[in-house]
C-alpha cells in the first residue's frame, strides 16, 4: 500500500466527532441527580428529629452548600479529564483536601453537642447503616460521572476518578446529614467520613479500569 492509498484508507475510516461540551456545562447535567440524591436519603428513610431545633439555615442551607461543593469537585474532574486542561498538582491536592475537610467543618458548625449517639452495643450496627446508606447513594453519581469522564479521554484517569468519587461522596453526605442526628466523633468519622473516602477510592479505581477498556 503506497502513501496515497494509506491516506485514503485513513480518511475512509474517519467519522465525525461530536463536540465536547465545556466542563461547567456538563456538570450541570448532574445537578438534578445531585438534588435527587440529597432528597432521597431522608425521604426513603426518615428526617432527623432535631430539624426544627437546628434551624433551616444550618440544616437545608448547609446541605445545599455541601452538595454544591460536591458538584464543583465533580466539575474539576470533568476538566481534568480533558487533555490539555489538566489541573495543577496544587489545585488537585487543594480540591481533595478541601473536599475532605468540608463535611467535617459542617459537622462542627451543626452539632451543639458531641455526645449524641446510640448505645455502645448498637454503635457498630448504626454506623454500618449510615455507611451503607451514604455509599449506596453515591453510586448513581459515580456511574454518571464515569460516563462523562470516559467520554473526554482523561490522561490521568486515577486523579479524575478520585475527584469525581470525592464529589459524589460529598453529595451523598449532604443527604445523610438530613437523616442522621448522631454527633459522637467516632460515628461521624468512621461512618460518614468513611463512606466519602470509599467513594473517592471507588471513583479512582473505576476510572482507571474504564480507561483500560478498548475505545471505538
Amino acid at each position: 500500500m503506497n502513501a496515497r492509498e494509506l491516506r485514503d484508507a485513513i480518511a475512509g475510516d474517519l467519522s465525525p466527532a461530536r463536540p465536547l461540551l465545556p466542563p461547567s456545562t456538563r456538570v450541570l447535567l448532574l445537578a438534578p441527580l445531585a438534588l435527587a440524591t440529597v432528597l432521597a436519603i431522608p425521604s426513603l428513610n426518615f428526617y432527623r428529629p432535631d430539624l426544627m431545633e437546628i434551624g433551616v439555615l444550618r440544616v437545608w442551607g448547609l446541605s445545599i452548600v455541601e452538595a454544591a461543593a460536591g458538584l464543583f469537585i465533580v466539575g474539576l474532574a470533568l476538566r481534568e479529564s480533558v487533555p490539555g486542561r489538566n489541573l495543577s498538582p496544587a489545585a488537585a491536592w487543594a480540591a481533595i483536601a478541601g473536599g475532605l475537610a468540608l463535611p467535617l467543618a459542617i459537622y462542627l458548625m451543626t452539632a451543639d453537642r458531641f455526645d449524641l449517639g446510640p448505645s455502645p452495643r448498637a454503635l457498630p450496627m448504626v454506623s454500618a447503616i449510615c455507611f451503607r446508606t451514604s455509599a449506596a447513594a453515591a453510586i448513581p453519581g459515580l456511574i454518571a460521572s464515569t460516563v462523562l469522564v470516559a467520554r473526554a479521554f482523561p490522561l490521568r484517569p486515577g486523579l479524575a476518578g478520585a475527584l469525581y468519587g470525592l464529589g459524589c461522596g460529598i453529595i451523598a453526605d449532604a443527604g445523610l446529614r438530613l437523616f442522621c442526628e448522631f454527633t459522637i466523633p467516632v460515628h461521624v468519622i468512621a461512618a460518614h467520613g468513611g463512606a466519602i473516602v470509599v467513594s473517592m477510592l471507588a471513583g479512582a479505581i473505576i476510572a482507571r479500569l474504564s480507561a483500560m477498556m478498548p475505545r471505538r
